[in-house]
């Protein structure tokens, strides 16, 4: 279902006919009080939407649209792979987190996740940080990833990396034999994800080259961990075992997969492939790709607990060490039928979440 709200003009036959809509369940674009935001609500069967809420200066209502019906898809995917009672939203705001975020902004956008009557579920995501959750909360009781008295504050960036580090470990036993001592990995975006798993690569012995577009990152991950770096125009096609794309989607696309040398896809981006076509070249080239919402899992299992109110580390983590097995028993399967992965992956969740009915009506 496809709802207009306010100004934005954009016909709802033409969000029904966009080539992402994939029988999502609610989409709402919204435009009132500063604020121009979409919400996109997948799948609801296994439990509430949850998804991060991200801030970007979409070129146009049509680039949002088609950012946040992958993302929510794929939150659907995600959650259902990673054993969580929780389905797939996600949210866009159309702006220049540098520029235009404000309080009013992030006040605006409480009140439009509210709207959604606990539908969907918000948390941190690229352009907005856990202060910015905070101030949406104070119109909405909706979302999750802000608990205070947490090293770092309720945000999942930490146990999505962590997860990220299991799942190159597995990739590179699988395809390469052997550990992380000394593997080349280049990490494209050493954003708050790339930095966290930076220090768990050179804490493995891994040999790491990284790029950003921004600058400064790169010169704070260079100093603290010592690792190389190149420009983000370089990086997928320096010489190493392992790329993990942790930066904005499509980041595996047409014109640069022929130029890519690694052996291994593995990160924390989300849509790392810009179509799902190219999962079946990576496999026809022999590139293992880590099907990226399986991979990325962490964070959402961190926000599951967070909303269950279980901070034991301990408990969190065991669960994220199940990334590896699922990450093995795709693997195999791609290898028995010989087909993509994420051709598999899609199949095992669909098997997931179609299974049960939804909880939620649409708002």
């Amino acid at each position: 279902m496809v709802k207009q709200d306010k100004k934005l003009s954009l016909e709802t036959n033409t969000v029904n006919s966009h080539p992402e809509i994939d029988l999502h369940e609610n989409v709402v674009i919204h435009d009132d009080r500063g604020l121009q935001a979409i919400i996109a609500v997948h799948n609801s069967n296994l439990g509430p939407a949850t998804g991060g809420c991200r801030i970007y200066p979409y070129a146009s209502i049509h680039d949002a649209l088609t950012d946040v019906l992958r993302l929510s898809r794929g939150m659907t995917y995600k959650s259902a792979m990673a054993g969580l009672p929780l389905g797939g939203g996600k949210s866009v705001i159309i702006a220049n987190p540098a520029e235009d975020k404000s309080r009013d902004l992030l006040l605006a956008m409480g009140d439009f996740i509210e709207s959604f009557n606990g539908q969907y579920i918000a948390a941190e995501d690229s352009g907005t940080t856990v202060d910015d959750i905070k101030v949406m909360a104070l119109r909405t009781r909706h979302v999750s990833g802000i608990f205070a008295d947490e090293e770092f504050g309720g945000d999942p960036s930490p146990v999505t990396a962590y997860g990220v580090f299991l799942g190159i470990k597995e990739a590179v036993r699988y395809r390469l034999g052997t550990d992380l001592q000394g593997i080349r990995v280049a990490v494209q975006g050493v954003g708050n994800v790339g930095h966290h798993l930076v220090r768990l690569l050179r804490s493995a012995k891994a040999r790491v080259i990284v790029a950003d577009a921004n600058s400064t990152r790169v010169g704070t991950v260079v100093k603290e961990f010592r690792v190389a770096c190149c420009s983000p125009a370089a990086i997928l096609s320096t010489e190493v075992d392992v790329i993990a794309p942790c930066a904005l989607g499509s980041a595996i696309n047409t014109s640069n997969l022929p130029q890519i040398k690694a052996k291994i896809i593995a990160g924390a981006a989300n849509n790392q492939l810009e179509h799902a076509a190219l999962g079946e070249e990576l496999f026809q080239r022999g590139i293992l790709y880590a099907p990226d919402y399986v991979i990325n899992s962490g964070g959402i299992i961190d926000i599951h607990y967070q909303q269950q109110g279980v901070r034991d580390i301990d408990v969190i983590n065991a669960h994220v060490q199940k990334i590896s097995a699922t990450l093995a028993n795709i693997f195999m399967e791609s290898d028995r039928q010989q087909r993509a992965t994420n051709a598999i992956a899609d199949e095992m969740g669909r098997a997931r979440f179609m299974s049960s009915v939804p909880r939620f009506a649409a708002a």
